[in-house]
C-alpha cells in the first residue's frame, strides 16, 4: 500500500482520542472516591492489615451514612460469621432479604449468605429451609453440597440419599459412592431392629448405585452366614478380592470362620494363604499365625512369619516372630527374646494404626466414616506400619 500525506493526521487524532478517554476515566474515578465516606478507605486500610474489629467499626459508619451500600451490607456479614457473632449476620442478611428493592440476584445471594448464618448458629431447621428456597438459583449446586452436610449430621440417610442423587443430576458428577455407605448406614439401623429383609434389601441398592462396595458386600456376607447360607456367605466375601483386594484383611475371620462352620477350615486356611501370598499385610498374617499355631503348631507359626518378613520387613512383622519363637522355647534364651520383643513392643505399639488420609486422625480400629473430620471410607484398610516402616 503506498503512502498518503494524510496518513500523518491520523496518529495524532489517535493520541488525542486515548488521552481524552484517559481524563474522563481518571474523572469519574476521583468524583466516585470522593462520594465514599472517609470510613470506607479506613475500614478498607484495617481489612488489609488484618485488623477485624477496627475494620467493622469502620464500614458500620459507612452503612450508616449510605444505607444504599449493598455490597458493604454482604462484607459486615461474612466478618461477623467469621467472627462468631451470629446473631448480627442473621440480622444483616435477613435485613437484605426483605428489601424490596434488591435485584433478584442479590436476594438471592442474600438468602444464600442468612441459610450459612443458620447453619454456623445450629439453627438446623431454618438452614434447611433456605437452602431448599435456592432451587433453581446460581447456588444450588453449594446449598445442596450444605443439605447434605446437614442430613448426615441428623443421620437421616434416605434425605442424604435424594440430595446425592440431586447432586449428580444437576452437575453430571457421580456421588455413588456416597450414596451406597448411607443404603449401608440404614442397612445397619433395620439389622439392629432385626430387620434382616429390609436391610439386605438397602444392600443391593447399594451395591447398585456402586458396585465397589466393599462394606455393602461384607454386611451381606454376615447376613448370609448368619442364615445359614454358609457357601453364599464365603462367596460374598471372595468377591472383595474382585471389589478391592486391600479389604481382605477385613474378611478374612469372617471367611475363617465361615469355612470352620461348614468343617473345612484346612480350605479356608489355603485361601487365606493364597491371599497372603498376593495381598502382603500384617492383620491377614495375624489371622493366619493364631490359626497355625493352634493347628498345626508354633513351628507352622514361626516359618510363616519368618517368610513374610523376608518379603516385607516391619518392625511389627518382627515382633510377631518373636512372639511365634517364644511360644516354643524355655531357658535363658526365652528370657533374652522376652527382653527384645519388650523393646520392639515399645517402638510398634504407636504404629500399628489405622489413619485419615485426609485429616491424619490415627484410630486402634478400622472406620468407614472417620469419626475426626466426617470423611467416607478415608482410612486405609492398611495400618500405618504397613506403609513403610521398614526395619
Amino acid at each position: 500500500m503506498d503512502f498518503e500525506p494524510w496518513m500523518l493526521l491520523v496518529f495524532p487524532l489517535f493520541f488525542g482520542m486515548g488521552w481524552l478517554a484517559a481524563r474522563i476515566d481518571i474523572k469519574e474515578l476521583i468524583t466516585e472516591s470522593s462520594a465514599l465516606p472517609r470510613s470506607y478507605f479506613q475500614g478498607l486500610n484495617f481489612l488489609l492489615n488484618e485488623q477485624q474489629d477496627q475494620a467493622i467499626e469502620a464500614f458500620i459508619e459507612v452503612v450508616k451514612v449510605d444505607p444504599q451500600t449493598v455490597e458493604l451490607h454482604f462484607a459486615l456479614g461474612s466478618l461477623f460469621r467469621r467472627r462468631g457473632e451470629v446473631d448480627r449476620a442473621i440480622r444483616m442478611h435477613l435485613n437484605l432479604v426483605e428489601r424490596a428493592d434488591l435485584s433478584e440476584d442479590k436476594k438471592q445471594q442474600a438468602l444464600f449468605e442468612l441459610a450459612q448464618d443458620y447453619l454456623k448458629a445450629g439453627i438446623l431447621d431454618r438452614a434447611e429451609e433456605a437452602f431448599h428456597n435456592l432451587h433453581g438459583t446460581l447456588y444450588e449446586k453449594e446449598a445442596l453440597d450444605f443439605l447434605l452436610e446437614i442430613y448426615q449430621k441428623e443421620k437421616d440417610w434416605l434425605k442424604s440419599i435424594d440430595i446425592s442423587q440431586r447432586l449428580t443430576a444437576l452437575t453430571g458428577e457421580p456421588h455413588g459412592k456416597e450414596a451406597a455407605f448411607f443404603f449401608c448406614e440404614l442397612a445397619a439401623s433395620e439389622l439392629t431392629g432385626k430387620q434382616t429383609d429390609a436391610a439386605m434389601v438397602h444392600l443391593e441398592q447399594a451395591l447398585s448405585v456402586n458396585p465397589q462396595s466393599v462394606r455393602a458386600s461384607i454386611m451381606l456376607g454376615d447376613i448370609e452366614l448368619a442364615a445359614g447360607n454358609v457357601s453364599r456367605a464365603i462367596e460374598t466375601w471372595k468377591h472383595v478380592e474382585q471389589q478391592d483386594a486391600q479389604y481382605l484383611p477385613l474378611v478374612a475371620e469372617h471367611v475363617l470362620q465361615a469355612y470352620r462352620q461348614s468343617g473345612d477350615e484346612a480350605a479356608g486356611v489355603a485361601l487365606l494363604q493364597s491371599w497372603l501370598q498376593k495381598y502382603p499385610s500384617l492383620d491377614l498374617m495375624n489371622v493366619l499365625f493364631s490359626v497355625l499355631v493352634q493347628r498345626d503348631g508354633p513351628e507352622a507359626a514361626y516359618l510363616m512369619v519368618r517368610n513374610e518378613l523376608k518379603r516385607n520387613p516391619t518392625l511389627l512383622g518382627l515382633d510377631k516372630l518373636l512372639e511365634a519363637r517364644l511360644l516354643d522355647i524355655a531357658g535363658e534364651r526365652r528370657a533374652d527374646l522376652v527382653l527384645v520383643k519388650d523393646l520392639i513392643f515399645q517402638r510398634t505399639r504407636g504404629l500399628a494404626m489405622y489413619r485419615c488420609k485426609h485429616c491424619g486422625f490415627k484410630a486402634r480400629q478400622f472406620y468407614w466414616h472417620c469419626p475426626a473430620c466426617h470423611s467416607w471410607e478415608s482410612y486405609s484398610p492398611k495400618r500405618s506400619e504397613e506403609n513403610g516402616v521398614a526395619i
